[in-house]
């Protein structure tokens, strides 16, 4: 993951990421389909905020003013498997 993590990677790694909606009127968040994403813009393609953010808008009030948190893995044995314990 040299360059950054791509679709793929997130998938891989079981990586969670979740959209924001800045609005103060709205704050819906939503956790990104991220197979669906792929299969939409293939495995390889850019999956950093930077490459993302533009790309999305809130799915209930329209916003562009959007935000992402990237969550790994917390399920057990999952940091010894990261360690390749």
């Amino acid at each position: 993951m040299g360059k950054g993590w791509t679709f793929q990677s997130l998938i891989d790694a079981k990586m969670a990421v979740t959209a924001h909606c800045h609005q103060a009127r709205c704050n819906h968040s939503q956790k990104l389909d991220l197979v669906k994403i792929r299969d939409r813009f293939g495995p390889d393609t850019p999956a950093m905020a930077d490459d993302l953010i533009p790309k999305l808008k809130c799915a209930k009030c329209g916003s562009k003013q959007v935000g992402l948190i990237y969550t790994p893995d917390t399920s057990p044995n999952a940091y010894g498997k990261a360690k390749g314990a």
